[in-house]
């Protein structure tokens, strides 16, 4: 998670990070198992699960901010800081987010993506991904939710799985000043180019 957060909080591309749940996703699924509560239960407490990685991994770094709404996920990117996106406020009351566990961070920042109007999403995960898998190779593989695969699929958004060794991909990506123009855009307005980054929960 260092090498990753250091390439993040040295970037130039417009960036909005996605963090994973984690160990405290995992105490979800513990708890869950041993006390059968519902899966909609369960899907609100992964997201604040995310919270807190998020605010561990904006604490870890000055340049990392925590944001929650869009607005503020756009004053953040102009102020040249990298926003980390705490999904529940948004996330929580979205009809198109399934409220069990098909869904991870990466269907939320595919979704999140969707939301910016078609930013790319890039998902850095800590296995191995073969080169050229398919998203549907992906999902079979388990290495992304089927939720990503759908929003994806239906938003038509540029993406890539970058494995276990990609480094190098991600630092390339991460140093582009440039790209898109209409990544942020509300209709009617133009602004900065993000890529949604995400860990899987």
């Amino acid at each position: 998670m260092a090498s990753i957060l250091k390439l993040v909080a040295v970037g130039r591309a417009p960036i909005v990070v996605v963090p994973g749940g984690g160990t405290f996703a995992d105490a979800v699924r513990k708890a869950q198992s041993e006390l059968k509560f519902s899966d909609a239960a369960a899907h609100r407490m992964a997201m604040l699960a995310m919270h807190q990685m998020g605010l561990l991994l904006a604490d870890l770094n000055p340049r990392l901010v925590p944001v929650e709404t869009l607005a503020s996920l756009r004053r953040a990117i102009a102020g040249a800081k990298v926003p980390v996106w705490l999904p529940l406020k948004l996330a929580a009351g979205d009809k198109r987010i399934p409220a069990d566990w098909s869904v991870t961070s990466d269907g939320l920042a595919a979704r999140l993506a969707e939301r910016l109007r078609g930013a790319t999403v890039v998902l850095v995960k800590s296995c191995q991904v073969p080169p050229g898998a398919t998203l549907a190779g992906l999902v079979q593989m388990g290495v992304v939710d089927p939720t990503f695969a759908a929003i994806v699929e239906r938003a038509h958004l540029p993406w890539r799985v970058l494995g276990a060794g990609r480094e190098g991909e991600l630092a390339e990506l991460l140093s582009a000043e440039t790209g898109r123009t209409d990544l942020l855009r509300d209709p009617g307005r133009r602004e900065a180019p993000a890529h949604a980054i995400a860990r899987r929960r």
